[in-house]
């Protein structure tokens, strides 16, 4: 005679959430929604009319919704050519900095030569040196070579940010020499060791470097606004601002505006956050 034997059901009790864990999830939520509000706040603001949108005191939720600031903004104001010319300088400088930032980071890591001290000085004296300092310099050096109102003009002078090269230097430190030294024993040389085993090891590094250099180069207003004049070559900050300028300030248009720039920050944040907190970890940098 067989028995059927029941086996209990045993249901899993959810753990209750300690202080800390209340706290913590307290005080990320007050955080967050700093960071949101005015981002929520441009968005709604966008969608009022003008006379709405300078209401005092304001109100978050339009009375009457209305794409009117959406439409006028388009209308009065080039958005496609700047969003290509900002993409184009901004891939353009990722680009090279990528290049060159790895190839000199690489080098002062793992090569010796003459006078490496004083250049890798110079580098980090590139850290203490505001950008807006050597606006003058830099702008007169390129009408000198006839870039002004260029692509060039714009990109060139924004491919050797110290920092970029500081951060890969770091990195290329941390790898072990190992690697290296065996694939020199098997005739590799300099060229393919660097290309074949260093890139590859340094993916995380190389996509925040290239991230934090993409976002840099979108906002950058100061440089492109020096170094052009030409309506048709500016990028999105200098463009929206001289619409602001030409017809006033317009708060629905310029919230409008604003979101349409940070538009494409916001896509490279949520799709690459990954990529940005495991470069940076890579890098050492986390607890500097």
């Amino acid at each position: 005679m067989t028995t059927a034997a029941t086996t209990p059901t045993h249901t899993k009790s959810r753990k209750r959430w300690t202080p800390s864990q209340i706290v913590l999830t307290l005080l990320g939520t007050a955080v967050s929604a700093v960071f949101v509000a005015p981002i929520a706040a441009a968005l709604l603001t966008s969608f009022k009319s003008e006379a709405e949108a300078a209401e005092i005191p304001p109100h978050w939720l339009p009375e009457v919704w209305t794409g009117q600031a959406w439409k006028a903004l388009f209308e009065t104001g080039n958005i496609t050519n700047w969003f290509v010319n900002s993409l184009v300088v901004s891939v353009c400088v990722t680009a090279i900095v990528l290049v060159t930032g790895a190839l000199a980071g690489y080098g002062f890591a793992r090569t010796e030569f003459r006078g490496k001290n004083v250049l890798m000085g110079v580098v980090m004296a590139g850290l203490m040196v505001s950008p807006a300092v050597l606006g003058v310099p830099l702008f007169t050096t390129v009408q000198q070579m006839g870039m002004v109102d260029t692509y060039w003009g714009m990109i060139l002078p924004q491919c050797a940010p110290a920092a970029m090269v500081y951060i890969l230097y770091k990195f290329f430190q941390g790898i072990p020499r190992e690697l290296e030294e065996a694939a020199f024993i098997d005739g590799a040389g300099r060229w393919r060791v660097f290309l074949t085993i260093i890139v590859p090891l340094s993916r995380p590094s190389l996509a925040a470097v290239g991230i934090f250099t993409f976002i840099s180069s979108w906002n950058n207003f100061l440089w492109p606004y020096m170094v052009t004049n030409n309506p048709d070559l500016m990028t999105m900050p200098n463009g929206i601002a001289t619409v602001m300028n030409s017809y006033g300030i317009q708060w629905a248009q310029l919230m409008a505006g604003g979101l349409m720039a940070g538009l494409p920050l916001i896509i490279v944040f949520v799709f690459f956050q990954r990529q940005i907190v495991a470069g940076v970890a890579h890098t050492g940098l986390a607890g500097q």
